[in-house]
């Protein structure tokens, strides 16, 4: 039987599901930042960016003791992958140290959650729902990633026994 406590799974999870957001960034090409699945639609490098701005504009309304600086944009097309990997990485951390926190002590969720695993939850479905319009908007581009290069990087990361107790 594991020793791992909840909260070390919680963040584990967490950490993985960012590390697996930012290798699919830096999966892309330069050009597919600029993909979109539709010509109204928001670009990849837009995406990635809402993400960032999603965590940080949840933690501001559910945290509010926690301070964050919000983007005054949502939905920014920038273009250079290692900036968006940067703000992606200190979001994450902000979310993961507003997770360690309340649920060390018990802490409650302002506004949306009942719970701070179900912030959680909601943050991980949320990027995956962007994950796959990622996806969709690179295949529909042109410039798909296949399976056997997106395995690695994503399914791989999730499903990895990293503890043997």
């Amino acid at each position: 039987m594991s020793t791992t406590s909840l909260l070390d799974v919680a963040l584990d999870s967490w950490d993985r599901n960012n590390t697996i957001l930012v290798n699919l960034l830096r999966a892309v090409s330069k050009s597919g930042l600029e993909a979109k699945a539709s010509p109204t639609g928001p670009s990849v490098a837009q995406m990635f960016t809402h993400i960032h701005y999603v965590r940080l504009v949840l933690i501001s309304e559910d945290a509010p003791d926690i301070e964050v600086e919000v983007p005054e944009n949502e939905w920014v097309a920038k273009v250079d992958p290692e900036q968006i990997v940067q703000m992606l990485s200190q979001s994450a951390d902000v979310v993961r140290d507003v997770l360690r926190n309340r649920l060390k002590t018990g802490g409650e969720m302002k506004i949306h959650y009942d719970h701070p695993l179900l912030f959680l939850q909601h943050m991980i479905w949320h990027e995956g729902y962007h994950h796959g319009q990622i996806k969709l908007a690179l295949k529909l581009t042109g410039q798909p990633i296949s399976d056997e290069d997106a395995g690695p990087i994503t399914w791989d990361v999730w499903m990895e026994k990293t503890r043997t107790e």
